[in-house]
């Protein structure tokens, strides 16, 4: 047989961790799908030309990232899965073993909530697809299915980027958040961002001093929240800057942040700036920090060559 795509790996992935009754690190499940798949020697050694990785484990990775997209499976703990409530309820539906029209219509709906969440689309989805036998047909050129590739690429390693931070503790957090900022050109070096953050610190948790006599400075906040900042929260942050006779401030949260939250920061004396977890997961992985970019090469038609002199 030849080796199935991440989508048909949907199935006996979703089979497998809803026998499963507590997280299972990810090097189990690739060596049991491998073994209930009867994949070859070679099928299991064959890696992607990067060589960083089988390929087979590659797309169970992106089988299970479909299912977390879709709200069936999670990562409770780091470098392990485990099935949702809802997870469990739809293969109980179907009697332990999902259909192929089913497996196809995760697969369809996982691309589309990955574009559609950093888009920011209305549920459009841009190029055309035709089903057709419960088999889905791609009629977007190359171009766009690249594009729409990296598209779901930054959305989960955001997604992962997330999972990473909350398993940080608090002080790494507030390092990490200082390496962004400086990542963004804030600081004269990394030397001129320092942490703070301590037992009554008042709600400073590093300084940055954007000059080299530190006569301008700005005081940070880091929140490593898995739920919402809201208005208080703010408040007390503006309250500790006013305390160090600041007039700006930055409060970047691993979490979300309310509206009410956002117009007490905009009637701020001076300015403050709030960053939330997907903000900050942009930024990490559009300046590199906790990410490691790989360069890919896109051909195209050199017109002045074939035009001359």
């Amino acid at each position: 047989m030849s080796l199935p795509s991440y989508v048909q790996f949907i199935g006996p992935l979703l089979q497998y961790l809803g026998e499963q009754r507590a997280p299972v690190r990810t090097r189990t499940v690739y060596e049991e799908l491998a073994n209930r798949l009867s994949l070859s020697e070679a099928e299991r050694t064959t890696l992607l030309p990067s060589g960083m990785q089988p390929v087979f484990q590659n797309r169970i990775g992106w089988a299970h990232d479909a299912l977390k997209r879709t709200g069936l499976s999670s990562a409770p703990v780091r470098g392990s899965w485990l099935l949702t409530d809802a997870g469990r309820k739809l293969l109980e539906s179907h009697g332990g073993k999902l259909p192929e029209i089913e497996v196809e219509r995760i697969g369809s709906e996982s691309r589309d909530v990955s574009i559609q969440s950093l888009s920011g689309s209305n549920g459009t989805q841009r190029g055309a697809r035709a089903v057709a036998g419960g088999t889905t047909t791609e009629t977007r050129s190359p171009r766009e299915q690249i594009e729409d590739a990296l598209t779901q690429l930054r959305a989960s390693v955001a997604r992962d980027l997330l999972e990473h931070i909350a398993q940080q503790l608090p002080a790494e957090f507030e390092s990490l958040v200082l390496d962004v900022l400086y990542a963004l050109g804030y600081g004269t070096s990394r030397k001129a961002l320092v942490r703070t953050g301590r037992s009554g610190d008042g709600g400073i948790d590093g300084i940055v001093s954007l000059d080299r006599l530190g006569l301008q400075k700005v005081y940070v906040q880091a929140k490593k929240w898995q739920g919402q900042v809201g208005a208080p929260q703010i408040q007390a942050f503006m309250g500790a800057l006013q305390l160090q006779g600041a007039d700006k401030g930055v409060l970047i949260t691993s979490g979300t942040i309310s509206g009410p939250a956002r117009e007490a920061a905009r009637q701020a004396r001076g300015s403050v700036v709030l960053i939330d977890g997907t903000q900050l997961a942009e930024l990490m992985i559009e300046h590199g920090v906790g990410v490691a970019a790989e360069s890919l090469q896109i051909p195209k038609i050199d017109t002045d060559y074939f035009e001359g002199e």
